[in-house]
């Protein structure tokens, strides 16, 4: 079965746009899945501490144009789980903290712990693959370890036997997604088009600082 995992997306309406559009051109038969942070909390971590029940809109970036692309299943990330402790609204909690699919399992990530430059130690999952994000960063982990692959946008990487963590990259600034075959047990990573010479630019740093 094929899957088009996307998270990160901060309510970003062109982001997403594109990226959907990109999804339906290159996998119009795979299944949507969010990783989480759809939405964007504009209350800081620190201060969310101090506050609650506040309107929606003082705590998040919520706009209908954004919502309405958001049809597809998702589980909950920071953002969502942030906006819930200020605001009282469960909607947001609601979502589910991972989901299972073909072969592999799905969370958004900011539940493992993290060094100093981002790298993630996995907690332990029973299926081969763990797809996630937050780090806005994508690339693909064994035993806690980025592997020195380089990624090239579109071309599908074969799985071994193994046990996998694959960052999907974000939606937002970067335009990533991943498709995942869970039959061919391959994973490729994507990228959706940027068409102006300012989105140009943020695509030429995405591609320098790919591995």
């Amino acid at each position: 079965m094929l899957y088009a995992l996307l998270g990160d997306l901060h309510s970003s309406i062109e982001d997403t746009k594109a990226v959907l559009a990109h999804i339906k051109e290159r996998a119009k038969n795979a299944e949507v899945i969010g990783l989480g942070d759809l939405y964007e909390c504009i209350v800081s971590k620190k201060k969310a501490k101090s506050v609650s029940d506040l309107p929606l809109q003082k705590a998040a970036i919520i706009e209908s144009d954004f919502e309405n692309l958001l049809t597809f299943p998702s589980i909950r990330g920071n953002q969502e789980e942030r906006i819930t402790q200020v605001t009282g609204i469960e909607r947001f909690i609601e979502l589910p903290e991972t989901m299972d699919i073909d072969g592999a399992t799905l969370m958004h990530g900011h539940q493992f712990k993290w060094s100093v430059t981002w790298q993630p130690t996995f907690p332990p999952f029973e299926k081969q693959l763990l797809f996630f994000g937050h780090s806005h960063e994508s690339g693909l982990y064994s035993r806690n370890k980025k592997l020195p692959v380089r990624i090239h946008y579109g071309q599908p990487i074969t799985l071994q036997d193994k046990q996998y963590g694959i960052n999907v990259g974000s939606v937002v600034d970067h335009r990533e997604w991943c498709l995942y075959d869970s039959e061919k047990r391959t994973v490729t990573f994507m990228c959706a088009p940027f068409t102006s010479l300012q989105e140009n630019s943020q695509l030429s740093m995405a591609l320098a600082n790919r591995i």
